[in-house]
């Protein structure tokens, strides 16, 4: 929950922004309605009529990267169900090597780009906003993969996420040209009226490949301290934000964890974390989608903020909260344990937005399974709510 009663400074930084909330262990926290999800969010150039999220999660129902009909209408269910922003499973850049499997929406192409211009207009319909996501998988990517499977998975240093070094790091030709793909995706969202744009930056793929130790062992001005291998990504969102101009929003996902490792944490204390988000916003970004795998955990000792919390608090920038929202199990377990996930109150969940330690909330899993979900909370008919399960990933309902 968020505080409640006491605000204390951590000694040791005393004076900064860096600070932890102690609570009261006789006072109980208010209720609060969910009504509070449904409070209209404004920023400069967008305007949402709930503060619920429709997260990217991979659906590839796209054959040869082309969203068709069905894809339009799976998105404008959530958006004619409260969904305030819905943003789309990750699209792929223009390059050979940014996916590995083909039926995962492009981002480029004539015929891609018309599908997509068919999504924009019913999801604006239904008074819902729409960003999509630009993704590369860099060395995530496995090799061999179609739809291109002669093209080499790229990275920064040719090191996969287990830390192999299976390919050659990218040269600086290699780099402009993947800087000016993802402008080039930012530029066609602008026209197609897409309502802002996020960049993946997280879990392990390229952009998160940049800035994660493990797989940057560059010597350039892209690699050696948090900075440095900041340095890419800033060069990115530069480069975007001149493109589409000042006021079109720019949204990054960003995580600690990896596809290859849960419990890696790349920023272990909040100065380190301080420091790579700051070299984001200095470049132009406006909003910070913050994944983490269960939003109510602490981040760091001393806290009890969560990962969108600590990030809300060092950059004031709007903050989108994930991480098995809704269910009452973590996302993982689909796949650790081969289990669905029932619904979670959201009690906690309430709390910390009603003290503003994020602005919005993305929900994933449970709103692939059921697209009324959020009407469904809106009218206190959790009840009714359908569960998710690993069978839910089998069509576009």
């Amino acid at each position: 929950m968020g505080c409640v009663a006491i605000i204390a400074l951590v000694p040791q930084l005393e004076g900064t922004k860096y600070w932890r909330c102690l609570h009261l262990s006789n006072q109980q926290p208010k209720a609060l309605s969910t009504e509070y999800l449904f409070q209209p969010y404004t920023l400069p150039n967008l305007s949402l009529q709930s503060r619920i999220v429709m997260p990217a999660m991979g659906r590839a129902f796209s054959p040869g990267g082309v969203p068709g009909p069905d894809v339009a209408a799976y998105y404008l269910r959530r958006a004619e169900n409260g969904v305030g922003l819905i943003i789309t499973e990750g699209t792929v850049i223009d390059h050979p090597a940014a996916t590995s499997e083909p039926k995962v929406p492009s981002f480029y192409g004539e015929a891609a780009l018309n599908g997509w211009a068919g999504v924009v207009r019913q999801v604006h319909e239904a008074g819902g906003r729409i960003f999509p996501q630009l993704w590369h998988m860099g060395m995530a990517r496995p090799a061999g993969s179609q739809p291109y499977p002669e093209a080499p998975s790229i990275g920064p240093s040719g090191i996969d996420l287990e830390g192999n070094k299976v390919g050659e790091p990218m040269n600086e030709e290699e780099i402009e040209r993947i800087i000016q793909a993802f402008v080039d995706a930012a530029v066609h969202a602008k026209r197609l009226g897409f309502d802002g744009i996020e960049i993946q930056g997280a879990h392990g793929y390229l952009v998160d490949q940049f800035f994660w130790e493990k797989t940057n062992k560059r010597t350039d001005r892209y690699g050696g301290d948090l900075i440095k291998r900041s340095q890419f990504a800033a060069e990115l969102i530069q480069a975007i934000r001149i493109a589409v101009g000042p006021d079109y929003p720019i949204a990054i996902r960003v995580s600690q964890w990896k596809m290859s490792d849960y419990y890696v944490k790349p920023y272990d204390t909040p100065e380190k974390l301080d420091q790579f988000l700051d070299v984001l916003v200095q470049a132009g970004v406006d909003i910070f989608h913050c994944s983490t795998r269960r939003f109510w955990e602490p981040e760091f000792e001393g806290s009890d903020l969560g990962f969108a919390g600590w990030v809300k608090k060092l950059t004031g920038k709007t903050t989108i909260v994930v991480g098995s929202v809704g269910l009452d199990d973590e996302f993982t377990s689909l796949y650790t344990q081969g289990k669905g996930a029932g619904h979670k109150d959201l009690d906690d969940l309430l709390h910390r937005l009603d003290h503003q330690e994020f602005d919005l909330v993305a929900v994933g899993r449970a709103l692939i399974s059921d697209p009324a979900w959020a009407i469904k909370i809106r009218e206190g008919r959790e009840s009714e709510i359908q569960a998710f399960t690993r069978e839910a990933l089998a069509t576009l309902h």
